[in-house]
C-alpha cells in the first residue's frame, strides 16, 4: 500500500490550511462560570482587555471587554464557516440577521461585497464551567463572487449527517458531514454562491471522532484536491502506518486511500478538503481580494459605508440570556431550535 502523507506540521494559530481555504481559526477556551451577565465570574485584572489573546487561567477574553469573543468588525469578499463543537456563540450582524447557536451547530456566512458582524461568546451557566471548543474556517471566494450578496445561514447539528464505521474489532468512527458527503450521507447544502455549492470542487469539511484503537479508511478524492487533517484532540494514532502525535497537520495525497489507526485515547480530526481556486490572493486583516488595489477600494467603501452600519444597541451585543437556539434571518424569517 502506497503512503498518502505528503507532510506532516506542527498546529500554528491560526491553522495553516491550503486553497480554497485561507485559515482556521481554533478556539478552546475553559471558561469558568457566568457571573449574571454572560461575563466571566472571575477577576479580569492582568488581562489585556480588548486584545486579550493569552490564555491566561485557561481562557482568552478575545476583544470582549465583559463577555469574550469578537465585537462588530468587516469581512469582504471570502466564506467564514464557524463550527461551535461546544459552548455558544451569539451572532449579530449588519443585515439585521443574528442567532445563537452552539454544541454542533454550525454558521455559514458569504461576506461577499461586504458585511459586518459579531460572535460574542455567553458565559449562561452560572453553577458550572462553560467550555468553548470553537473553529471558523475562512474559505476563499472565487474572483467572480467576490461581490456577491452576503448570505447568512445555519447548520442545525440535528441537520448534519452523521456517517459512523465499526471496524472488525467493533471500534467506531464517527465523522459528522458538515459539507461534502461520504458515500450516502450527503451534507445540508452549502451557501449559493460558495466555492463549496459546485460538487465537481469537491470541498468537504468534516470532523471525525475515532474511538481508542479505532481504524478507518478515509475515501478518495479526485487529483489535484487539497486535502488536510487536523489532530487536535486525542494523543497518537498511525496514519498508513506512520506514528503522528496530537497537535499536528497532516497533508494527504487525496487519490490515495489512507488508513487511520488510533491510539488509546479518542481522539478527533478535522479534515478541510477542495479542488484550489487557483487566483491571486490580496488579503489586508478581514478583507480578502485579488489585488491591492481591490484592497484599498474594500477599505474606502467600508469607511464611507460601513457596509450598511450597525443595527445593534452596542458592537459586543448579546442576546437575552433566557433565549435558546436560534436564528433570525435579514429577512425577518426566524428558525427556533
Amino acid at each position: 500500500m502506497s503512503n498518502s502523507i505528503l507532510s506532516v506540521q506542527p498546529l500554528t494559530f491560526p491553522w495553516q490550511t491550503s486553497d480554497p481555504f485561507l485559515f482556521c481559526a481554533f478556539h478552546k477556551d475553559n471558561y469558568p462560570k457566568g457571573n449574571g451577565q454572560m461575563g466571566p465570574n472571575a477577576n479580569l485584572s492582568g488581562r489585556n482587555l480588548g486584545s486579550d489573546f493569552a490564555g491566561k487561567d485557561g481562557w482568552s477574553m478575545y476583544h470582549g471587554q465583559s463577555v469574550p469573543g469578537f465585537p462588530a468588525h468587516p469581512h469582504r469578499g471570502f466564506e467564514t464557516v464557524t463550527i461551535a463543537e461546544k459552548g455558544l456563540v451569539d451572532h449579530s450582524d449588519s443585515l439585521g440577521a443574528a442567532g445563537r447557536f452552539g454544541n454542533g451547530d454550525v454558521q455559514w456566512m458569504t461576506a461577499g461585497k461586504g458585511v459586518q458582524h459579531s460572535e460574542m461568546f455567553p458565559l449562561l451557566n452560572e453553577t458550572e464551567e462553560n467550555p468553548l471548543v470553537l473553529f471558523q474556517i475562512w474559505l476563499n471566494l472565487p474572483k467572480v463572487n467576490k461581490l456577491v450578496e452576503p448570505h447568512f445561514a445555519m447548520l442545525w447539528s440535528e441537520d448534519i449527517p452523521v456517517f459512523t464505521h465499526t471496524d472488525a474489532h467493533g471500534n467506531m468512527t464517527k465523522v459528522n458531514v458538515i459539507n461534502g458527503k461520504i458515500e450516502h450521507y450527503v451534507s445540508p447544502s452549502p451557501a449559493p454562491d460558495s466555492w463549496a455549492a459546485n460538487p465537481e470542487n469537491e470541498v468537504a469539511i468534516w470532523t471525525i471522532v475515532l474511538s481508542p484503537d479505532a481504524e478507518w479508511q478515509l475515501p478518495t478524492a479526485s487529483a489535484g484536491v487539497n486535502r488536510s487533517l487536523y489532530f487536535y484532540a486525542g494523543v497518537d494514532m498511525e496514519i498508513d502506518g506512520s506514528t503522528v502525535k496530537r497537535g499536528n497537520t497532516i497533508k494527504l495525497d487525496a487519490t490515495k486511500a489512507t488508513t487511520v489507526l488510533n491510539g488509546k485515547e479518542e481522539a478527533k480530526l478535522l479534515m478541510l478538503q477542495g479542488k484550489p481556486i487557483n487566483e491571486p490572493v490580496a488579503q489586508y486583516g478581514p478583507f480578502v481580494m485579488n489585488s491591492n488595489a481591490e484592497i484599498q477600494q474594500a477599505m474606502q467603501e467600508y469607511q464611507n459605508t460601513q457596509f450598511g452600519g450597525w443595527p445593534w444597541p452596542t458592537h459586543d451585543h448579546t442576546h437575552n440570556k433566557s433565549k435558546g437556539r436560534f436564528a433570525l434571518h435579514a429577512d425577518g424569517k426566524e428558525e427556533i431550535k
